[in-house]
């Protein structure tokens, strides 16, 4: 049973969200508060939970203040639940660089909370976050940083949705240096990819990560992240060198960036030396691309359904056959790790 603890300052929001959740009979709300201060006396009641559902604009304390407060003393998985506007897209960007787990934004039309699509979304990013907590992989010592790269002809692409934000870390900071280019399309709202990246950049000590932009030349030991409102492809240019293209086309499988749209492009630049690994979220997203560089003697992978937070979009794959072999974290760290 997955504890949730809401802290927003609106008693409706706290009401809806909490009458969502107790639909749902593995996730309890053990309690709410209308500002952090409250909250950290009605943790000395119930105790802390394993997830907290944070805004970021309250009295008395700010979100921010909390995460920070929070990181130093008890650190739990935080889903950031806030509205996407101007004056506060910035503070949810310092949220994530705080150490918050993912981010809901709030519908703009307060009786689309209770869609069955954020319905769907809430809950498993809640269940995302709290498998935090519980998720083991192998751990690699890290060596030197190689600040250098070099061009390589093997690239790896992948995709992913719900639960992705901690699987891809727990991946990504155990890669050995000089491992190949990874392309990587994460579903992630507009104006987060970037401070995403910048995070990973932090934790991954053997790899340069960055928001991907146009032309960028694919190096050995670099990783580029899909903006959020933009699709990335792979270009191959010539002498076996590949950059990274963005374009600006409307959702492609319901999804902007699109996970079809980076598999398909590799399918046609890439060919056989791509390696594709479609790991958990929901929906389909990916499965079509997938097959196609199946078509074009790709390696292709899918998260298995043990490891994968919401076994969606490679349960898709796997069953329409795109998927070679199906895998779990600590599997895809060493495939990657001995990719030459």
């Amino acid at each position: 049973m997955v504890k949730v603890f809401i802290i927003d300052d609106s008693m409706l929001i706290r009401n809806i969200l909490t009458k969502i959740l107790k639909n749902n009979n593995t996730i309890v709300v053990i309690g709410e508060a209308n500002n952090p201060l409250d909250a950290f006396e009605e943790f000395k009641k119930v105790g802390l939970p394993d997830v907290f559902i944070l805004d970021i604009e309250m009295p008395k304390m700010d979100g921010i203040s909390f995460l920070k407060k929070l990181n130093k003393e008890n650190p739990v998985p935080t889903i950031i639940f806030s509205s996407m506007v101007n004056e506060s897209s910035t503070k949810v960007i310092e949220a994530l660089e705080n150490g918050a787990s993912d981010v809901i934004i709030k519908p703009l039309v307060l009786n689309d909370i209770s869609m069955d699509d954020f319905k769907e979304d809430f809950i498993s990013t809640i269940k995302a976050a709290a498998y935090t907590k519980s998720m083991s992989y192998t751990h690699f010592e890290n060596t030197k940083k190689y600040k250098e790269g070099r061009k390589s002809n093997k690239i790896i692409a992948i995709g992913a949705s719900t639960g992705g934000v901690q699987t891809l870390e727990a991946i990504l900071k155990n890669l050995h240096p000089q491992h190949p280019p990874i392309l990587i399309t994460q579903h992630m709202p507009a104006g987060f990819t970037k401070s995403f990246a910048k995070r990973l950049h932090t934790l991954c000590l053997n790899s340069d990560v960055k928001e991907a932009k146009n032309g960028d030349i694919l190096l050995k030991g670099n990783i580029y992240i899909s903006p959020g409102d933009m699709h990335l492809e792979v270009k191959y240019l010539e002498n076996e060198q590949y950059t990274c293209i963005l374009k600006n086309y409307p959702k492609v499988s319901g999804h902007k960036p699109s996970v079809d749209v980076l598999f398909k492009s590799f399918s046609k630049e890439v060919k056989k030396n791509a390696v594709a690994f479609l790991l958990t979220g929901m929906g389909k997203d990916g499965a079509k691309g997938l097959q196609l560089m199946k078509e074009t003697n790709a390696m292709t992978y899918g998260q298995d359904e043990a490891s994968c937070i919401v076994y969606g979009m490679p349960k898709v794959a796997f069953t329409q056959g795109s998927v070679q072999q199906q895998v779990n974290i600590n599997e895809i760290i060493t495939i990657i790790n001995e990719m030459e």
